[in-house]
């Protein structure tokens, strides 16, 4: 099951921020102050956003292993949502993120009128298809009920997945977009929304899920092991990278940790905890 949410004072401050988003962010950005005639403040720890795993689980492993060689202070604040890490960045409530991918950015910020930019990419969890009711998936039959994410980007993602298995088939060109609508043959399937973070509580109760891959590690779910499908990683837009608000990509702190993000050492802790349910992603542009 998912974990509780992780809501401290921060998180209630973003919630606060969220609900009255406006079209501008605020003027005056608590990430954008800096200290000694407009340096960045390099003694400050740097707070990041991060969904619990492998997000938070990656820096941690840079906190704890290698930040300090580099002078860094890194704070790291969990969040099981896909909203609050972006708000937060916007309004300076923290001074990056690490737990999306770019086509998920582009559609927030397209809708929401923020300004979070990515700065490198670091990992790739592959989408998969689970059930806890058949085994493989030949089992899958008209009649039964797959729960998807219900946002833009990863129900498009979500809907491709189960195109390229043949489970349904979409209209020529609809890309990573997709929706339901865009279902020229359900062959028979019926479909749950969900918000992504709910998809693995839904599990028991649908005939199989599309579950992100950082919700499925939450849920003690083995992608490389557990999934009926998987995404391939190859060619595979859905990168994972360190993001800020556009203007702090400078800040001497984030280079140092999009440096250590992309070291032998963190592909190496995710290539050996991970077991291939999460992959580097490194040497790929991040915009």
């Amino acid at each position: 099951m998912r974990k509780n949410i992780k809501l401290t004072a921060l998180a209630a401050t973003a919630t606060a921020l969220t609900l009255g988003l406006t079209a501008c962010g605020s003027s005056s950005d608590p990430s954008s102050a800096k200290a000694d005639g407009g340096k960045a403040d390099e003694s400050k720890p740097l707070v990041i956003a991060a969904s619990p795993s492998p997000h938070a689980d990656i820096l941690n492993f840079v906190k704890d292993k290698l930040a300090a060689k580099e002078g860094l202070k890194l704070e790291v604040k969990e969040f099981t949502d896909y909203v609050l890490p972006n708000t937060a960045t916007e309004q300076g409530q923290v001074d990056a993120n690490y737990f999306q991918h770019k086509p998920y950015l582009d559609d927030f910020n397209k809708k929401n009128n923020t300004h979070v930019v990515p700065v490198v990419n670091v990992h790739l969890e592959p989408l998969g298809l689970y059930s806890k009711k058949v085994k493989a998936l030949s089992d899958i039959k008209a009649g039964q009920t797959i729960a998807v994410p219900n946002d833009t980007t990863n129900e498009g993602r979500a809907l491709q997945l189960l195109a390229a298995n043949n489970l349904i088939t979409l209209k020529e060109g609809v890309g990573t977009s997709a929706k339901l609508s865009d279902i020229t043959d359900k062959k028979g399937l019926e479909f749950k929304e969900l918000e992504a973070a709910t998809v693995p509580r839904a599990l028991s109760d649908v005939d199989a899920a599309v579950i992100n891959g950082n919700y499925a590690l939450e849920a003690n779910l083995a992608p490389a092991k557990d999934a009926l499908a998987l995404e391939k990683a190859e060619g595979n837009p859905y990168a994972n990278f360190l993001a800020v608000k556009e203007g702090n990509q400078n800040d001497p702190r984030i280079q140092k940790l999009a440096k250590l993000l992309n070291s032998d050492d963190v592909k190496k802790f995710i290539e050996e905890k991970y077991q291939g349910s999460v992959v580097p992603a490194f040497g790929t542009p991040a915009s």
